[in-house]
């Protein structure tokens, strides 16, 4: 009996110990998950965000040339949710590859500067889990042409400005990425005037209106993946179809990025290009391989981030001008595609 008593006292203290840890862990979980939280509304937004600056360049994908420049994101005002902002790029623009045409048929020659332009808000959810964001601007590419890519000789090459209007709808958390964007040509070659340049003796230039989304998620943070899908339309009909695109980003270094794409649709077919930006960020939050509170995190690092889908997507065909318009960069009509 002696020894039962003593089985039992034992096995009561050791029930009375693992009920008292219990009980002391479950209040410290509950502490740290609300002092992670308060961690993270504690950060000042003004702080956080800031002026931030740098480089970026592009390989030519389906309509967009090759391209390097500067850009700057300038916060205008600075909430304690949310934040209103200006961002602008200016890049140069260099020749296609040789024999390759970045827009279907006449290759791109280099020495134009491209800009763009986005004004946006931006503002985080109740627990700052999620950011949310709108922006709108104006973009422009004068495009300088040179020979064919197809073998047929062209003369009188021509270089056209291009502009558009932009709009994005965005939204960040720490695992998924979701964007809508509308790319809206306009001026003498907008998208509907049925105006479109002569860019040499043989072939019509056309800038796209593109209208799509993407969704990506964050296997890391510093590793994403996106999946997308646009439409493209076009005055000169021939460039109007659906397409997909998928693209895979890796932060190098704090504010240093390198991504692939590949797109396919039914006027350029199968593309593939690269790119890298780097921009100089004066945060208080630290490099991405020792963020704490990643979620949090995510979110604010997102208020200051560069908006995407910048460029003026052109393509070109052989046309038939059925009206001659004349103007400026070249004589224009109204086309219909004959290839």
């Amino acid at each position: 009996m002696g020894a039962i008593k003593r089985h039992l006292s034992i096995a009561g203290i050791a029930a009375l110990a693992l009920a008292s840890v219990q009980a002391v862990a479950e209040p410290a979980k509950v502490a740290q998950g609300k002092a992670a939280e308060l961690g993270v509304m504690s950060v000042s937004l003004k702080d956080a965000v800031k002026l931030n600056y740098g480089l970026q360049g592009q390989l030519q994908g389906a309509g967009t040339p090759n391209e390097a420049g500067i850009g700057g994101f300038l916060p205008l005002r600075v909430g304690t949710q949310s934040v209103t902002f200006l961002d602008v790029l200016a890049n140069v623009n260099f020749a296609d590859y040789s024999g390759y045409s970045s827009i279907i048929n006449t290759t791109v020659a280099g020495g134009t500067i491209s800009t763009s332009t986005r004004l946006g808000q931006r503002w985080l959810n109740g627990d700052r889990s999620w950011m949310y964001g709108v922006n709108f601007g104006y973009d422009s590419r004068p495009m300088a042409t040179g020979p064919a890519d197809t073998g047929v000789n062209v003369s009188g090459s021509q270089t056209v400005f291009f502009q558009q209007l932009a709009l994005n709808a965005e939204a960040v958390s720490d695992k998924w990425n979701a964007l809508g964007y509308w790319l809206m040509p306009i001026g003498q070659y907008g998208w509907g005037s049925n105006t479109v340049p002569m860019l040499n003796s043989v072939y019509n230039g056309d800038s796209l209106n593109t209208i799509g989304g993407d969704l990506a998620y964050n296997f890391t943070p510093d590793l994403k993946l996106s999946l997308g899908y646009y439409y493209q339309d076009g005055d000169l009909n021939s460039g109007d179809s659906s397409g997909v695109k998928t693209r895979l980003s890796y932060n190098i270094a704090n504010g240093l990025t390198a991504g692939f794409t590949y797109s396919y649709d039914a006027a350029f077919q199968s593309v593939a290009t690269g790119d890298i930006k780097w921009r100089f960020v004066p945060t208080a939050l630290g490099a991405s391989s020792s963020r704490n509170n990643q979620t949090s995190n995510f979110a604010i690092r997102a208020l200051s981030m560069t908006p995407s889908d910048r460029d003026i997507r052109v393509h070109d065909c052989h046309a038939t001008l059925l009206q001659s318009i004349g103007g400026g960069g070249g004589q224009g009509g109204t086309v219909v595609c004959t290839n």
